[in-house]
This record gives C-alpha cells, sequence and structure tokens, in this order.
C-alpha cells in the first residue's frame, strides 16, 4: 500500500497537466500513486497522461465524464485510490518541492490523524507577491494531533480541497465523497471537518496555485451560484444533526455566510434570479442563526442584519453602487472619428446577421494564412455564410477576384465589424472593436512560439518596449471565444502568453492542410511561377525578424553561399514578412519571393528549409524535408527576445554556427543524412502533431457550423500522412 494516493482531475488543463504531473513525479518521496482523471481515453489529457503513464508504473489514470464535473472526477479518484493517504491536486496547480516528505514527515508525528491540513500558496498569474491565505487560520492551532473542537474556526470551509491530506480510511468510514457540482470544495470540507475526530496541522506550503487571470471559473455568472446554498446546507443541516457546541457552529455559520453574501452582493454573479437566492438564502440564515450570534460589525453586519430581515429591497440599494458601476462600463466603441464612432454605436444596436463572417489576416495584408484556408473551406462546408476579408488599401490589388473585401477604416469595414456573428483572425482586432454578446471570435494564431509570446514578453524590455500596453493586450485576449493550436507545445504556451476564458481548439493550422493535401503536379506549377529551373535544388532561405535589430539584413552573403555550395542549387529569399516592401533583393541563383502571397506555395516549392529560429520551420517540418538551422547569434536572440526552448538541444536538422559551417553542411550532403533525418523525425513527432490534412474542416464544422466537438473529425496519425511530394528529393 503506497503512503500517499495523488488524485488530479485534467477537465480543461490539457496545457498544463504536464507541469502538475513533472511536479508530482519530481518529489524526494516517492512511495505514492499518481492517479489523473481524464475525460476520456481520446481526450486531450489523456493523451498527455498517456505518456507518463508509459514510464513510470506509478501513473494509473482513470476516467470521469465531463458531465460529472470536478466532484465526479474526484470521487472517480478516489475509488481507485489504494494509499493509506490521499491528496487532491488539480490539474493546473503544482506541489511544491518536497511536499510529500513534509507531509510524510508530520504525519509522522502527529499520527495517522483523520486530516492534515497545510498551507498553499497563491501565485499571481502575471505579477505580485505570493499570498499564503491558509496561514492565518493554522497559526492558532495546537502544536501536534488535536480534537476540532479545540481550533473552532478551522472549520474546513475556507480550505480548497487540496490544501489538505485525507486519511482513506477515514474518508472511507465516513462516507465522505465530494458533493454535488458547484463549490463541491465547500461542502466536502466542511462534512470532513465536522466528521474528523482527529486533526493536525502542518505550517508549511505544500501546493502552489496559480490564481488564473480570468479568475475562477465558480465566480463567472451563471445559476450555478445558486449550489452555493445547497453545500452551505448540506453543512449545515449536518452540524445541526451533530448538536454541534456554539463555540463551533458560530465560526462555521460565519465563514459560510461570508462566502453567501459575497455572491448576493455581487451584481454580476447573478444575471437573473437574484431575489429568489436572496429569499432561500435569508430562510437558511434564519433557521442556522446561532442562538446569541452577533453580526459582525461595519457594512458586513448591515448585510447580516437585512438577511436575516429578508430585507431585498434594502439589500438592494446597498448593491446599487456596484451596478452603477457596472453600467457605467458598459459597451463604450471608440474608433477614431466622431461620426464614425455614431455609426458603428448605431450599427451595434443592430441585431447580429447569423450568416455573416469577417476574416483578417497579418492585420489587413490580404488573402492570407489560417484564415484564408478556412474561408476556402467553408465556401465547400458552408456556402450559406457570407464572407468578408478586411485588407489594407495597398493590399486590395492582391486580393482574389472572387472574395469581398472590406477596407479597414471604411464604412463598410465598421458596418461588418459591429453586424458578424464570426469574426476570424490570425492577429487581432483593432482595440475599438466591441465584442458582442453571441458573437464568435476565432483567433487562429499564424505559427508556433518559439520566441516569447503576450505576457510572457513582459520581463525582456527589448520587445516589451515595443508590444505597448499588455493590458491593452489582454483586453484584446478578452474577446476570442476559440483559440487554435497546432501541437500541444503551443496548446502550453498559449495559455501563458494568453490567459483568458477561451477554449483551446487542438485542430492543427487550416493553413497547413496543403503539406498533406498538394499533389506533384501542384509543386511543379508553383516551382515555375517562382522561376525555379528544372532540374535544380530549391533551398529556401527564411530568416525572422530581430527586435534588437533596425532594418532587413540577411546575416548571411547569399552571392558567397551559393558560389560555395555549387551549380545545382538555387535560393529562395523570403523575409520576415515585416520587411515585405515589394522590391526585389538578389538575382540569378537567388530569387526573392518575400511579396509572394502564399508562404505555403513557397514551401511547397522547396526542396530544403534554410531558417534561423522563424517559425516556419514548425510548418515546414510537415513536409518530412530537410531543415538546416543557420544560428549564428543564437545567445543574443535568446537573451534579448526569450525563449519557450532551447532550439540547440532539439533542433529539426543540422546547425550551422558560420557561413562555411552553412556551406560545408551543403557541400558534404550532412543537411539530408541519417542524423539531419533523425533529428527532424523527434522534431515532427513533438510539433506536428495536429496537422493532417483536415484542420480547416475541424474548425468550420465546430465554430461556424455549430457541430458537438464528438462528431468531428478525429487528427489522423503522424504515420499515417502523406505529405506533398518534393520536387527533386525522395523522402526517407
Amino acid at each position: 500500500m503506497p503512503r500517499f494516493s495523488i488524485v488530479v482531475p485534467s477537465h480543461g488543463v490539457a496545457g498544463r497537466l504536464s507541469l502538475a504531473l513533472d511536479s508530482i513525479l519530481a518529489q524526494s518521496f516517492g512511495d505514492f500513486e499518481l492517479i489523473p482523471v481524464c475525460d476520456a481515453p481520446d481526450a486531450p489529457a489523456a493523451d498527455v497522461v498517456a505518456g507518463y503513464a508509459e514510464r513510470d508504473s506509478r501513473v494509473t489514470p482513470v476516467h470521469s465524464p465531463p458531465s460529472a464535473g470536478l466532484a465526479g472526477a474526484r470521487n472517480t479518484g478516489l475509488r481507485a485510490a489504494v494509499g493509506s493517504h490521499v491528496l487532491f491536486l488539480d490539474g493546473d496547480d503544482v506541489l511544491v518541492p518536497g511536499a510529500l516528505a513534509a507531509l510524510d514527515a508530520r504525519l509522522g508525528e502527529t499520527g495517522d490523524v483523520d486530516v492534515l491540513y497545510c498551507e498553499h500558496e497563491r501565485t499571481p498569474w502575471w505579477e505580485g507577491e505570493p499570498s499564503n491565505p491558509a496561514a492565518p487560520l493554522l497559526a492558532r492551532t495546537p502544536e501536534g494531533a488535536f480534537s476540532p473542537g479545540e481550533a473552532p474556526r478551522l472549520t474546513g470551509v475556507a480550505f480548497p480541497a487540496w490544501s489538505a491530506v485525507y486519511r482513506r480510511a477515514f474518508l472511507t468510514e465516513r462516507d465522505l465523497v465530494f458533493p454535488g457540482d458547484h463549490f463541491t470544495d465547500i461542502g466536502f470540507g466542511g462534512l470532513a471537518a465536522l466528521r474528523a475526530e482527529r486533526v493536525a496541522a502542518l505550517r508549511t506550503v505544500v501546493v502552489r496555485h496559480l490564481v488564473r487571470r480570468q479568475g475562477n471559473r465558480l465566480n463567472l455568472p451563471g445559476a450555478h451560484h445558486t449550489e452555493l446554498l445547497d453545500q452551505a446546507e448540506l453543512v449545515l443541516t449536518e452540524a445541526a444533526e451533530q448538536g454541534l457546541p456554539a463555540e463551533r457552529l458560530g465560526p462555521l455559520f460565519e465563514q459560510l455566510f461570508a462566502t453567501v453574501l459575497k455572491t448576493a452582493a455581487h451584481p454580476r454573479r447573478l444575471p437573473a434570479g437574484r431575489r429568489a437566492f436572496f429569499r432561500r438564502a435569508s430562510a437558511l440564515y434564519r433557521r442556522h442563526r446561532p442562538a446569541g450570534y452577533r453580526a459582525p460589525g461595519g457594512s458586513l453586519g448591515v448585510q447580516h442584519r437585512l438577511l436575516a430581515s429578508g430585507s431585498y429591497g434594502a439589500f438592494r440599494v446597498l448593491r446599487a453602487a456596484n451596478q452603477r458601476a457596472a453600467g457605467a462600463a458598459a459597451l463604450l466603441p471608440r474608433p477614431h472619428g466622431l461620426r464614425t464612432r455614431l455609426r458603428y454605436a448605431a450599427r451595434l444596436r443592430l441585431p447580429l446577421d447569423e450568416n455573416l463572417v469577417v476574416y483578417c489576416a497579418y492585420w489587413g495584408r490580404g488573402y492570407a494564412c489560417n484564415p484564408a484556408a478556412i474561408h476556402a473551406k467553408a465556401r465547400e462546408l458552408a456556402p450559406h455564410l457570407r464572407a468578408v476579408f478586411l485588407v489594407e488599401p495597398d493590399a486590395v490589388a492582391s486580393m482574389p477576384p472572387d472574395v469581398e473585401y472590406a477596407v479597414i477604416g471604411s464604412r463598410t469595414y465598421w458596418e461588418v465589424l459591429a453586424r458578424a456573428k464570426y469574426l476570424v483572425n490570425n492577429a487581432n482586432f483593432a482595440d475599438a472593436v466591441v465584442k458582442r454578446p453571441g458573437s464568435v471570435h476565432l483567433q487562429t494564431q499564424h505559427g508556433t512560439p518559439l520566441k516569447r509570446m503576450g505576457a510572457d514578453q513582459s520581463t525582456y524590455p527589448v520587445v516589451a518596449a515595443a508590444t505597448g500596453s499588455f493590458a491593452r493586450l489582454l483586453a484584446r485576449v478578452d474577446r476570442w471565444d476559440y483559440n487554435l493550436t497546432s501541437n500541444r507545445h503551443s496548446t502550453e504556451m498559449w495559455e501563458s502568453a494568453f490567459p483568458g476564458s477561451h477554449e483551446t481548439l487542438e485542430y492543427g493550422y487550416p493553413r497547413n492542410d496543403v503539406y498533406c493535401t498538394a499533389s506533384g503536379e501542384d509543386v511543379a506549377r508553383v516551382r515555375k511561377e517562382l522561376g525555379v529551373p528544372d532540374g535544380k535544388k530549391a533551398l529556401l532561405y527564411a530568416p525572422t525578424h530581430r527586435d534588437y535589430a533596425t532594418g532587413f539584413a540577411t546575416g548571411l552573403d547569399l552571392a558567397e553561399f551559393c558560389e560555395a555550395i555549387g551549380d545545382e542549387y538555387v535560393v529562395l529569399l523570403r523575409a520576415h514578412y515585416f520587411y515585405d516592401g515589394g522590391a526585389s533583393r538578389g538575382g540569378g541563383r537567388i530569387i526573392d519571393v518575400t511579396g509572394h502571397r502564399s508562404s505555403e506555395d513557397v514551401c511547397l516549392a522547396a526542396d530544403a528549409l534554410i531558417t534561423d529560429y522563424s517559425s516556419i520551420m514548425f510548418d515546414y517540418a510537415n513536409l518530412d524535408r530537410p531543415i538546416v538551422v543557420y544560428a549564428d547569434d543564437w545567445d543574443v536572440y535568446r537573451e534579448t527576445r526569450g525563449v519557450y526552448f532551447d532550439l540547440m538541444e532539439s533542433p529539426p536538422g543540422r546547425v550551422a554556427r558560420t557561413p562555411e559551417e552553412l556551406a560545408a553542411v551543403f557541400r558534404d550532403g550532412g543537411w539530408a543524412d541519417a542524423t539531419a533525418t533523425a533529428l527532424r523525425a523527434a522534431f515532427r513527432e513533438r510539433f506536428c502533431q495536429f496537422d493532417d490534412g483536415r484542420a480547416a474542416e475541424r474548425v468550420v464544422r465546430r465554430v461556424l457550423l455549430g457541430e458537438p466537438p464528438e462528431s468531428i473529425p478525429p487528427v489522423l496519425p503522424l504515420a499515417e500522412r502523406v505529405p506533398a511530394p518534393a520536387a527533386t528529393l525522395t523522402r526517407s
């Protein structure tokens, strides 16, 4: 029998789950079993857990459907547990180093108490000092094991389930399970404290809880807040049945109703049914108020008295200030120009157009990237939808003739933004764009992150200065309903870079579908369009932008490089889109494709890729063609821009640090040898997880057609995909 059984529900936290599991498996104390609870065998979290279970026999996953909620997941894990003591850890929290050793040592000192309460640290999602809310309650508890009556303020309702360790036999003998669904910690914690005979405290932080930027999901508006009263009534009823003495009942009553009043006084948590909530809470208050109970002072005391008397009208008056503040923060569009603002505001009062989709790519650079691929698939699967692309004036000429567009800033631009049901972008819409109730915003992203993005840039001064206001950035993130990812790495990094309440869709990038659907004829056509001579090997050179540099510089003399590697090669130069000035750079064996509309076409034409730190490497890897990394300034880039992983340790192929090394890689064939192939295979396993050629279909069906997740086509395994053929190379 292991010392500890650790139950980790994983619904909705697949992106951070590995952090929680790693924190457990890295503990110095190893006598435990780890029980991750996944939605289903094919759920995103199950894929994460499967790898851990293969590597460590202590990991024994179980499954609980999402409909069972957090309580059902924990109860499923509890039924599977065989350890002498049980811990519960949320899938987006972590155990601090040495936590299990500290718990084991404390249990050795106190004996097998029913409940061992411990401290936890609430870590702000971005900045600010961590807090330890359990410390004040535990500071006044006796030193050894004690009965709950010796610490009456330790009621259990103020402790999350993961801020304590429970003797499994105690839970089984006392029929303790997690009740209900929402606010289940209050019911479970209260009942555990009421039924326990011996408890103890560990005045050490055991769990580090990451406070989400969007806050606790329980605080979102909705009818689920009525379940708070269910949990409070459950605990108070048991206390009454036990005849709990007044010295214990008073603190329990006060802590429960502090939570109830916080909800009742919050104007946004209960969009409907506020009067019914108040009346039920009032009846519960009067029925269970301890004899001789004295309400606290100040404004809270006034709320207690109004609740006791059932004076909902007076209670509403107290709430009026908050309601007025919420009203003042109502939607207020601020596009430039008074006439435009008035026109936009007027359109916002009209009903949403349920069949209107607005697309935008790269801040209006034209018909490109994921939005274009989604638009093309929507024409096939959802022809009833009207689509409008938003473009800058200088991109109008590049628009396909059969695609409707609106110039950014025009009257039509603001009209379609005000009325569209669906808004699809690979960057962000203007700050002035209002997120209307009922509209659906899809963020498709435009690459896999190697460099730090979003809020993660804040500690890198060079890029932070160019990013501008992080508050405004996160306000734009708050408009997203869905965020698209192409691999599990992106899922995790986007959650850190763009914290919000949106749903992550692990569907792949629609723009990469072509890498699995294009034919040899398509490759030949593109090469002819780009001017690649027959029989030549085309090397795509795609360097990224340097935040610490001004202007475009390749960092490589391409003419000398071509001379050094021989006549069999030509170079396709594609600078970062920041430098797309339309002017040609190079000639002869150097073909400038920076201004070509489709980076996907350029990749199809290339027999190999040379890049530094550009995200194009992740997309190109789907073609299973050679990639060479030219990392002449990796140390500077890493320090000034910040990166999520060390590319030098996990490259997609050969790495060169100097022009001479780069030329040698091509002269001696190392760019496509067995070592390069093995590196590429490992890279593809990690970063080509969801790009199987059907990403656009999944997005259209789920987002634009509203089909349920279970009906969406599954991702084809990597080994079963057939990438588009290269023109001059045989794929290994």
